[in-house]
């Protein structure tokens, strides 16, 4: 009687579990980056593009949208010498990213234009401010943020 069920039960057939179908192209996910994601690699020395790949495991699209690298613009002229020096060196880790122009005629705040854009996008947001970050999670925006000052960390879903 035991060798019977053993053999009914060595016949069930399991389902298969459904294997990524490597035709479809994997659709790749656009990240807003805020001005102070770029400073996170000179301040923390985190590579912050590989780390994102890294976190999120796909295919990304860094975007600076114009009016943050206007905010990076402005800093790199009218400040401290060290703020002046930090700006210079985002503007060229910005030059890994996909410059968008955003027409802004209602002339919103940079945190603004990204809360707009990046719900309009459905895109998730590289920044550490803490309100912006607040603003985004009330309206359901992933954020990437740098944790405990070595790692980066998403909040949300993507």
């Amino acid at each position: 009687m035991f060798k019977q069920i053993e053999t009914n039960l060595s016949k069930k057939k399991e389902p298969m579990p459904k294997v990524p179908d490597s035709s479809k192209p994997i659709e790749t996910l656009k990240i807003i980056l805020d001005s102070n994601a770029l400073f996170v690699q000179l301040e923390l020395k985190i590579d912050i593009f590989e780390e994102t790949k890294r976190l999120l495991n796909r295919n990304l699209d860094f975007v600076l949208l114009s009016s943050v690298k206007r905010e990076l613009e402005l800093l790199a002229t009218k400040n401290s010498p060290k703020t002046r020096r930090e700006a210079t060196y985002a503007l060229k880790l910005a030059e890994k990213c996909r410059l968008v122009a955003v027409e802004n005629p209602e002339k919103l705040s940079t945190d603004d234009v990204i809360v707009k854009v990046s719900k309009a996008w459905d895109s998730p947001v590289f920044t550490n401010d803490r309100q912006l970050r607040k603003r985004l999670k009330d309206i359901s925006v992933p954020v990437i943020y740098v944790r405990q000052k070595s790692r980066l960390d998403i909040d949300g879903l993507i």
